[in-house]
């Protein structure tokens, strides 16, 4: 990463051409899409029982939008995009919208999805050009997840990880949201899971991003304490990363196919080389997970702006990137948003 040449409080325009770069030096490379706030679970650290006021279906991007956005970031430098949500696959277009984005030349594109839908996605998703994908599982016990999800779907998402399998999407990876006191007692199960099914399982450390509030630092179990558990039953070697990664990577000693992932989001957060984005299922542009700004960029679109107009757009609020989240400061402000409406 270049050193910071400017102020970005103060930054002056920002630079007209090149690549998506803020005043860090950061250069950004990973557009999250969310295609819908709308989600079939109603996980407890994300959302309310009840749910959440759910967007009017003119207000979310269409597919012609999506697709636009797509091709203009793809232009910009753009590579690795994710499709998100809400839950993706419950947005009946999905399959369009992803052929679309792997249309486009030299992308790496992938969806997170919660897996419920996936025994008759998967393969569906996987003619429309996708090669990888994501499920978000944070139990193995059935009981468990029914309680963090409200939903008794477990047996739903084991049978969408096989479909995955079977339609080859590889890697699957699944991510698990750990939680002290609610399910870090399952972290050597998930590295089993990974060690002989071959799924790549990523552990998050949990975040304030929940609709109700509720989130409490003591509930985080910080990834270095989950990755020490693993380690006293398997023998992992690290793996080597061309580029910084959000995840500190490992595969199992034994040369078992699966893969083991850690990210510290709230106690090493990787801010210093994020290169994300984000846009959400209404087309509002975020250039942080807890931006408290936002660029309208569906607005932009709907009225009639020409592509140079909405790139002046994305490159002014990516020029004003912050450092980074605040977690671990005394004066941080969580975002208005929750996670299901900014998109994982």
């Amino acid at each position: 990463m270049t050193a910071r040449k400017t102020d970005w409080r103060n930054p002056g325009p920002a630079p007209a051409q090149g690549p998506l770069i803020d005043t860090f030096g950061r250069i950004a490379g990973d557009l999250r899409i969310s295609v819908i706030d709308k989600c079939n679970l109603r996980c407890t650290y994300c959302m309310p029982a009840e749910g959440l006021p759910w967007l009017e279906k003119d207000d979310i991007l269409t597919v012609d939008e999506i697709d636009r956005l797509a091709r203009l970031f793809h232009s910009l430098g753009v590579r690795e995009f994710k499709i998100t949500g809400g839950e993706p696959t419950v947005r009946r277009e999905l399959p369009e919208i992803v052929e679309r984005v792997c249309a486009l030349d030299d992308v790496d594109v992938s969806i997170t999805t919660n897996g419920l839908l996936l025994d008759r996605l998967a393969r569906p998703l996987r003619e429309a050009g996708l090669r990888r994908i994501t499920v978000s599982c944070d139990s193995l016990l059935r009981h468990r997840y029914a309680e963090m999800t409200r939903r008794d779907a477990f047996e739903k998402v084991t049978a969408g990880l096989a479909a995955a399998k079977e339609a080859g999407l590889d890697p699957v990876k699944i991510n698990c949201v750990v939680i002290r006191g609610t399910n870090d007692d399952e972290a050597v199960d998930f590295a089993r899971l990974a060690h002989d099914g071959g799924y790549d399982v990523r552990f998050i450390e949990y975040m304030p991003l929940d609709a109700e509030r509720t989130w409490e630092r003591e509930k985080v179990m910080p990834a270095e304490e989950t990755l020490a558990a693993i380690s006293s039953v398997y023998e992992l070697t690290p793996v080597a990363q061309d580029t910084p990664q959000p995840a500190t990577a490992f595969r199992f000693a034994d040369g078992a196919p699966g893969a083991l992932g850690f990210i510290p989001s709230v106690t090493n957060p990787f801010c210093d080389s994020c290169n994300r984005m984000r846009i959400t299922a209404e087309g509002a542009f975020r250039v942080c997970l807890f931006a408290m700004e936002e660029t309208d960029l569906r607005a932009a679109l709907r009225s009639g702006t020409d592509d140079a107009g909405v790139e002046r757009l994305i490159r002014e609020a990516l020029w004003h990137k912050w450092p980074g989240h605040k977690i671990n400061h005394p004066d941080f402000v969580r975002p208005d948003r929750s996670m299901s409406m900014i998109g994982g």
